[in-house]
């Protein structure tokens, strides 16, 4: 893949992230508009065209631990760097370095990471990245409900914890939307190209470029905030240290076939998710840092991912 085709891949995907990000900076769409639109997109179009993936396309018949693996030690390292970066560096706060763990693992694997991957690697390659997304969910979720509940000296109840963790599961429409995609593969019925196949297509075409347009919307919101160190050295982090501890041991360490490498490092070297900001806005600490970490990672990864491509030998 030469550098021409790396730049085919990465400048559509930003530029319509910089198209939103326009048409919200002017006043031509509302953020209310762009809310809408990301609510679309949450709500329906990723579900719907998680729905069609998982009911037609192939899917590996083993579970794929050594994705798994590669993909969560990165997360976990680089979580652990981040919040002793952020508190004994910067002197932060237990809470604002679980804010800077979350910002520098939480990659935006819905909104950014499937148009990407769709656009390089095609179906088979976004089928592997869905498969991390199953299971990114739960973990991320699990992992920060318990570190903010540490940091803030409450008790934690195992109990609790899982129903708390297993209803925002069930009501999830991204798990939602895999999981009746493979009820649907096992009944052995075919989408087709009748009425339902062309809505569910149609819906699912729908769901990239609205997420990415999306995506640029809501950095209107976000921006650069106070002292931006932190923010920096999390976003050096997210966008170099992750992605090379994922192909470490995607690559030498578990020896995975070069495609499953090359998605996971992909997903690994993708922005800080919408995610950091939403934790930070929950728990009512760390906005600036989630924030300058969202938009610093999303601005510098149109260069960091085209690196990426290359060293994994697609430049």
């Amino acid at each position: 893949m030469s550098i021409s085709e790396i730049s085919n891949i990465v400048l559509p995907v930003f530029g319509l992230i910089g198209l939103g990000y326009l048409v919200a900076y002017l006043g031509i769409l509302s953020e209310d508009t762009g809310d809408g639109l990301a609510r679309f997109v949450f709500t329906i179009a990723v579900p719907v065209m998680l729905f069609r993936t998982f009911a037609t396309a192939d899917i590996p018949d083993v579970a794929p631990w050594g994705l798994w693996i590669s993909y969560f030690t990165g997360i976990f390292l680089t979580w652990i760097l981040a919040d002793l970066v952020v508190r004994k560096i910067f002197k932060r706060e237990r809470e604002a370095g679980v804010i800077a763990g979350v910002s520098a693992g939480y990659s935006n694997l819905v909104l950014i990471c499937i148009p990407l991957t769709f656009t390089a690697f095609g179906e088979e390659g976004t089928v592997l990245l869905f498969l991390i997304i199953v299971v990114h969910l739960p973990v991320m979720m699990t992992i920060s409900t318990v570190l903010f509940a540490r940091a803030d000296g409450e008790a934690i109840s195992i109990l609790a914890l899982a129903l708390k963790i297993g209803r925002n599961l069930v009501l999830n429409p991204v798990i939602i939307g895999m999981f009746c995609g493979l009820a649907w593969r096992q009944t052995g019925l075919e989408l087709g190209d009748g009425a339902l196949g062309k809505v569910v297509s149609q819906l699912g075409y729908a769901a990239l470029p609205c997420a990415l347009f999306s995506m640029g919307m809501s950095l209107r919101k976000y921006g650069i905030r106070g002292n931006i160190g932190a923010g920096a050295a999390v976003s050096v982090l997210k966008l170099f240290f992750l992605p090379l501890v994922v192909w470490t041991m995607a690559e030498f360490v578990l020896g995975l076939p070069p495609l499953w490498v090359a998605v996971a490092v992909l997903g690994a070297a993708n922005p800080t998710g919408i995610n950091a900001y939403l934790f930070a806005n929950h728990f009512n600490t760390g906005h600036g840092l989630a924030s300058n970490a969202i938009t610093l990672t999303t601005a510098c990864a149109v260069l960091t991912i085209g690196m990426w491509l290359k060293i994994l030998g697609y430049g």
